[in-house]
């Protein structure tokens, strides 16, 4: 129990950060036949994001932690930048298995939930590992605390730093995740270990070919605490549309603390993405970019709309870079660039900071 301790706060993505995590596609993964179109996304990504902090990198092994060390060098990217660590998962979505933070007593502290491959779809043993193998190596500069009788993934909560989540009833109350837990419970578990005092439940909103039970780092995300961006679909011949108008109803009836409706920021919706190999459609979303120090990454998917994108998250972070990051391979294994990183707040690595 948390009785006794100065209450916590869940931190943004927007707090400073010391490093973003990522974990490398495995050759025994289901990016196996992807793997090398994969792993030029994830090179482009890890040389984006040390240009303004440090990269964590999960790796399957050693091979591929020397190789991986070899392309960096030669992209520029300094040692002091990178922490390459062998901690072998099932698959790359760091999003959902690295650990939340929260600030706790003055520092941070890291949560380490339990991560079922999205209610037992996948395997995912290793991932649900890695966070205590990054303790284990004494990688870990803030302590982190074991969560694994509670199931939850990153990417199903947003929050605006000031004890507001936002989330769908879709993934958080899905039976899948915490049968033994009803909304009431889930909102007692959020209150004591991440400092939530209320829930903005969405009812609405999904995107076709997502694994995830429609993650809220999809569809809708704090930009501030004043503001969500979000996912408006304006063709009414697209199956999305009638889901996506209500949770845009649903997000305009949505008031802060104070009683002012929200600051909402529309992203556009790209053409269907579909699979090449048996047509599918994949879920290609604007919503799923990344905050960092300094900059915003967004996902493109080379349409017209990426130009719209850009200019509405502009809107949202005028002080911060926007980088476009090619995420189509990404989206084939039903995720995007988001999907992929875990943000950790500075006090939460032992490395040599820059």
């Amino acid at each position: 129990m948390n009785q006794g301790l100065s209450p916590r706060q869940f931190l943004p993505e927007w707090t400073p950060q010391q490093a973003v995590m990522l974990s490398w596609p495995g050759r025994d993964s289901d990016w196996a036949s992807l793997l090398e179109a994969i792993e030029t996304t994830f090179v482009t990504l890890i040389e984006v994001i040390a240009r303004y902090q440090h990269v964590l990198v999960t790796l399957p092994d050693d091979d591929t932690r020397q190789r991986l060390a070899t392309v960096l060098a030669n992209l520029g990217v300094p040692d002091s930048r990178l922490s390459l660590v062998i901690a072998p998962g099932d698959d790359t979505w760091a999003r959902d298995h690295g650990p939340l933070t929260v600030m706790a007593n003055g520092r941070p502290l890291l949560l380490d939930y339990r991560f079922t491959g999205w209610g037992g779809k996948f395997p995912a043993e290793r991932d649900n590992a890695i966070n205590a193998m990054l303790a284990e190596q004494g990688l870990l500069a803030a302590e982190l605390q074991s969560l694994q009788q509670v199931v939850l993934e990153g990417g199903g909560v947003e929050t605006d730093g000031q004890g507001t989540l936002l989330t769908t009833r879709s993934c958080l109350l899905n039976p899948n995740r915490n049968p033994h837990l009803d909304q009431a419970d889930v909102e007692s578990h959020l209150k004591e270990y991440l400092g939530i005092n209320r829930v903005l439940w969405l009812e609405n909103g999904y995107l076709e070919g997502d694994d995830t039970d429609s993650h809220i780092d999809t569809l809708a995300r704090f930009c501030d605490e004043h503001t969500i961006a979000y996912v408006r679909c304006d063709n009414p011949g697209d199956p999305h549309f009638d889901a996506l108008s209500a949770m845009e109803q649903e997000l305009k009836a949505f008031r802060r603390t104070d009683g002012k409706p929200y600051r909402l920021i529309a992203l556009p919706w790209p053409r269907a993405c579909l699979d090449p190999e048996d047509g599918h459609r994949l879920p290609a979303t604007y919503a799923n970019f990344l905050i960092i120090n300094g900059a915003v990454l967004m996902p493109s998917y080379a349409d017209p709309a990426d130009v719209t994108a850009l200019m509405a998250l502009s809107e949202a972070f005028p002080t911060r870079d926007i980088i476009p990051v090619d995420c189509r391979q990404v989206i084939r294994q039903h995720g995007s660039l988001h999907c992929l990183t875990m943000q950790l707040p500075k006090g939460s690595l032992k490395v040599i900071e820059n």
